[in-house]
């Protein structure tokens, strides 16, 4: 990768510098050291640029057939898939995240804008009977118009696909804003949508800050819609700023993995170490919290341990690493003041809790596999998001006491439940307050034709994915077609 090289917003058609005329860097997380390429340090001014492009290219965007908008989805697919494993490749040295798991994010990708290319030849309303005689009823989907997708560093590739592609089967039009920490794996998306034959102002790419371009778009208005995964702080700054737009928020998780007495614990320790370490925690649907039925506590605890332990941190390309860097140093010193925290607090360190520095380590952000015990519900690691390699143990006396220390939480995105019991899975199902609940697997897995979100400080009930993720970017217009040949009034001229 050519580390001198400068890559440009993508506005109407066009890669052009920002109106600052400034660069910023984006870095390796495992080599700080290493700059991988220099991205333009936009303002408000590039993102009235890019929302005027939009608001030109809208009419016959939105005009096309959503048929032929959808072979150009198609074709972007197929063309991820060719480049799948250089796209991985350049997600791990600048995410972080091991091979295997930059290689999901990018399959992710091509699976989400399959799945929305079809929804060009459905696009359902539906049809129901009117009241009144020789008169029809319909629904029919409208675009939103310009929508602004303001997308995190965690799924550099999956999350903006999993936006961007039902946007535009939709008919929208787009101005993207990607986190700040890997604007190129957003770049190399964009491309491969004008490679794919995207028309010229359809999509648009701007980088930069959330401050300097991001909330400007939410207060943009021209902009009709956005959609935003991030922080819950962030996310209720976008609603009380966003005015009366269509608003879609995917924000925090404080997930849970239940351990039940009947559990496979072998399957469970599988789970939680997935969980909480795969992506170094750094998922909103990462298991940072296992509730443990007391009558298994000891058992599932040492070997958790046992695995976490055992766990090799590295450089992400490594092929033995099996969890890599944080992604920046706010963030490494953010997962180390938790521990700090936690130890305060009265919970019990059984294993991690340090920065890593020496040797390999030395130049990038890296940190121990953490596990506490003796933590309460109450607590503060128990209640915060962390974003990081850390997970909390909790004991339960039985299902009862284990879904209300699941639901003691302002979160609600996933959840899981390790048991034999089908009484227990489907009770779990029933009352954990959560947007996803896995049976005998972990909180980290959701499949792209089925719909994603969660409850309370979760979001605002936003899904995405499936058919529901159809629904953030359209307007339901209905029709009523009287064929009558006479005035009928509704609720009136019923005979």
């Amino acid at each position: 990768m050519n580390e001198s090289k400068t890559y440009k917003n993508y506005i109407g058609g066009k890669w052009v510098e920002s109106a600052t005329g400034t660069t910023f860097n984006s870095i390796n997380p495992a080599n700080k050291e290493e700059i991988l390429v220099k991205l333009q340090k936009s303002d408000e001014k590039d993102g009235d640029m890019a929302v005027d492009a939009a608001e030109d290219a809208f009419e016959k965007w939105s005009s096309m057939p959503a048929p032929k908008r959808g072979e150009i989805l198609f074709k972007a697919a197929r063309i991820l898939e060719e480049q799948k494993e250089e796209l991985a490749k350049t997600m791990t040295k600048e995410m972080g995240k091991i091979l295997i798991e930059t290689r999901g994010d990018v399959q992710e990708a091509i699976d989400i804008i399959k799945l929305m290319a079809g929804e060009g030849r459905r696009l359902y309303g539906h049809t129901t009977p009117s009241e009144l005689p020789n008169k029809f009823c319909m629904t029919i989907n409208l675009p939103v118009g310009i929508v602004a997708l303001i997308t995190p560093w965690n799924f550099p590739m999956a999350i903006p696909a999993w936006k961007i592609a039902p946007a535009l089967i939709a008919g929208n039009t787009i101005v993207f804003k990607p986190a700040s920490d890997t604007p190129l794996c957003a770049i190399k998306l964009v491309e491969i949508f004008e490679k794919a034959g995207i028309p010229k102002g359809v999509l648009n790419i701007v980088t930069g800050s959330g401050t300097s371009v991001g909330m400007p778009l939410v207060k943009h208005k021209k902009i009709r819609g956005i959609s935003f995964t991030g922080s819950v702080e962030t996310g209720q700054i976008i609603t009380k700023e966003a005015g009366l737009k269509r608003v879609g928020l995917e924000l925090g998780g404080k997930n849970v993995i239940i351990v039940m007495d009947d559990a496979n614990i072998d399957l469970a320790v599988d789970g939680a170490i997935w969980g909480g370490f795969g992506t170094t925690g750094q998922r909103c649907t990462a298991a940072s919290r296992v509730v443990v039925h007391e009558k298994v506590g000891d058992k599932f605890t040492e070997k958790f341990v046992e695995r976490a332990k055992k766990l090799k941190v590295g450089d992400g390309l490594d092929p033995e690493t099996e969890m890599g860097p944080a992604i920046n140093e706010s963030q490494l010193k953010k997962i180390h003041k938790y521990t700090e925290i936690g130890k305060e607090e009265g919970a019990t360190l059984l294993t991690g809790g340090k920065i890593l520095t020496e040797g390999k380590f030395t130049q990038g952000f890296f940190y121990e596999p953490t596990i506490f015990s003796d933590v309460t519900k109450d607590m503060t690691i128990a209640q915060d998001e962390i974003f990081g390699p850390t997970v909390a143990i909790m004991a339960a006396e039985n299902l009862e006491e284990a879904i209300h220390i699941a639901n003691s939480v302002e979160y609600g995105l996933s959840s899981s439940i390790y048991t034999e019991s089908i009484n227990n899975a489907f009770k779990a199902i029933e009352k954990i307050e959560a947007g996803l609940t896995y049976v005998n697997s972990s909180t980290i897995g959701s499949e792209v034709h089925l719909p994603f979100g969660g409850v309370k400080n979760t979001g605002n009930g936003t899904r995405e994915g499936g058919i529901k993720g159809i629904e953030e970017f359209v307007e339901t217009k209905t029709a009523y077609i009287d064929y009558s040949g006479r005035l009928q009034r509704a609720q009136i001229d019923i005979e």
